[in-house]
């Protein structure tokens, strides 16, 4: 499936414009930092933007803020979910206070994803 040329600019966009979290959770994902696996940020896969990818893993990691708590954006996300687990990919999704308040167990998180797949 050939990904379209606004969804490549608005993928550049964001990683140009990334948000404290992002920053915060790619410092430890960028440059093979995190068990030596390869991580992208804001990659377009199908019709939607992933936050974060492995590809090798086909691991998908999503940050979510406040605005994910609105019924639109839960009706979205469940549907993002279902289309991107359907195409075999697997997605963890953290809270952004949860970066904030747990970044060991979100790392934890992360790496037991990746070496128990």
């Amino acid at each position: 499936m050939r990904i379209n040329n606004i969804l490549l600019e608005n993928s550049k966009l964001q990683r140009k414009s990334q948000n404290p979290w992002e920053a915060k959770l790619w410092y430890y994902l960028r440059a093979k930092r995190f068990q030596d696996f390869k991580f992208r940020r804001q990659v377009a896969i199908g019709p939607f933007i992933v936050d974060f990818y492995c590809h090798k893993l086909r691991l998908i990691i999503e940050l979510d803020g406040s605005q994910h708590n609105e019924n639109t954006s839960i009706l979205k996300d469940r549907a993002r979910q279902k289309y991107l687990t359907a195409q075999g990919y697997r997605v963890l999704r953290f809270w952004n206070n949860e970066l904030d308040d747990n970044i060991d167990g979100v790392l934890k998180v992360i790496y037991n994803a990746l070496t128990t797949s």
